[in-house]
């Protein structure tokens, strides 16, 4: 969108012949007004992308035109002409509303600059009104506010409501970051058991020797330091939803008895010998490759079929580059309002660039790079070079690095920025301490 008709309004006839003529000459249509009462009634009537009006004029003021104008044509810019010792003048117009002011006398390079601004302006607004009309689409198509406009998140988003009412075990997979958990929890939400708890259960997060205790409980007693009774994941989403969220991290050796809890409904706490009976519908979540787990001796193939009732794969999102901009202004909106700042845009520029970069880190990285710009940026404007992307290891190269030399080349790159503190750099990473270590290990084999 650019600007197309301007009304132009001011007493003098000089500046306003100037103003006209100038604008002619980039094939605007333009209006012109003497007087601030018939500029009004011109806004009553007509449509401008753009009035320039005289602060001080007999009768209507300037003030006045703005203020017409943001009530009956809201989307219309207002650009102040002022003289410089009226300069507060204009900044209390632009706190009213006004786009922008300009100072008395002024060069056509100077109004060249102001409208370029204006028309970018604009473009960004058009833009952000119909991502905003995307994500309003999203909202309602979902019901769960997942923001997606590609093919393959629609499809989806239409399957989640199907998914959810049937009682079956459903297996999310798809790379970190893309949204495994979101999905579970909209899965959860829109079922019959929506009332009853939602329970997450990370298996990439605790220790061999702790995950049994924390899947089912433990006596007291039960080994060194069980000094009470603890009640596991299992026993608290009776009657509600368990997720196992990176299945394929829990040890083999207690794979098996994750299985018959899993078929028979039931368990018996560590160091318990009473049996437990539970009603639990399971969602999985893993970013590993399945069968290659399979065939490594990792995962058990018979608990893989169990928990694989109904799959679901949430394509990276370089392969659904449809999703970027809208989830791109749904995070800038939400790093805006939680650090208490006003909303940011992103250049023409900077839109080009999100959707061309290759987003190993996927939803999770476009998160984090907006939210550090919003808080980092002093302006209004994000520009390409705000983003940093050109200081990551993952630019787009069409066929030229492999995706597991990038995820590598990545992780070892946020390593070294923390000092190879593990703990840090997973959590900058988004996995857990245990998928970074099991990483680590076979970088070094």
């Amino acid at each position: 969108m650019t600007i197309e008709r301007v009304l132009i309004v001011d007493d003098e006839a000089l500046m306003r012949n100037f103003l006209a003529e100038t604008l002619k000459q980039k094939k605007v249509d333009v209006v012109t007004a003497s007087e601030g009462r018939f500029a009004i009634d011109l806004i009553k009537r007509e449509h401008f992308d753009l009035v320039i009006t005289d602060m001080k004029m007999p009768g209507k003021s300037g003030m006045d035109v703005l203020k017409s104008a943001k009530t009956l044509s809201p989307k219309t810019l207002v650009i102040i002409v002022t003289a410089y010792a009226s300069v507060e003048n204009a900044v209390e117009a632009m706190r009213q509303g006004a786009f922008n002011y300009l100072i008395k006398p002024f060069s056509p390079e100077t109004l060249d600059t102001l409208l370029e601004k204006a028309n970018e302006h604009l473009f960004l607004l058009e833009q952000n009104n119909f991502l905003k009309q995307e994500i309003s689409s999203c909202f309602r198509k979902s019901g769960e506010g997942i923001i997606a406009s590609s093919p393959q998140m629609k499809k989806i988003l239409n399957d989640l409501e199907k998914i959810a009412k049937s009682p079956s075990s459903v297996f999310i997979t798809g790379e970190s970051g893309t949204g495994k958990e979101v999905i579970a929890e909209a899965i959860h939400t829109l079922s019959l058991r929506k009332e009853e708890p939602f329970i997450k259960v990370n298996c990439a997060a605790f220790p061999d020797s702790l995950i049994e205790s924390e899947f089912f409980g433990h006596e007291r007693g039960a080994y060194t330091g069980a000094l009470e009774r603890r009640i596991g994941r299992f026993e608290l989403a009776n009657k509600g939803t368990l997720l196992l969220d990176e299945i394929t991290e829990v040890p083999l050796h207690l794979q098996s008895k994750l299985l018959r809890a899993i078929q028979q409904m039931e368990f018996e706490r560590v160091g318990g010998n009473r049996t437990l009976t539970v009603d639990i519908r399971f969602i999985a979540t893993s970013n590993r490759t399945i069968q290659e787990a399979i065939q490594k001796k990792l995962f058990r193939e018979d608990l893989y079929y169990r928990l694989n009732v109904i799959p679901i794969h949430i394509p990276p999102l370089r392969e659904r580059r449809e999703d970027i901009l809208p989830l791109a202004l749904h995070f800038l909106q939400s790093a805006a309002k939680e650090s208490r700042k006003e909303p940011k845009r992103l250049t023409p520029e900077a839109r080009e660039k999100l959707i061309e970069y290759s987003w190993p880190g996927n939803i999770r990285q476009l998160a984090n790079i907006l939210e550090r710009a919003v808080v980092m940026i002093p302006g209004e404007i994000i520009t390409v070079e705000d983003l940093l992307l050109e200081h990551l290891p993952f630019e787009k190269r069409e066929g030229t690095v492999a995706l597991a030399d990038l995820e590598r080349a990545h992780i070892l790159e946020i390593l070294a920025s923390y000092d190879h503190n593990r703990t840090r750099a997973a959590k900058s990473l988004g996995i857990s301490v245990r998928t970074l270590r099991n990483k680590l290990k076979i970088y070094s084999s």
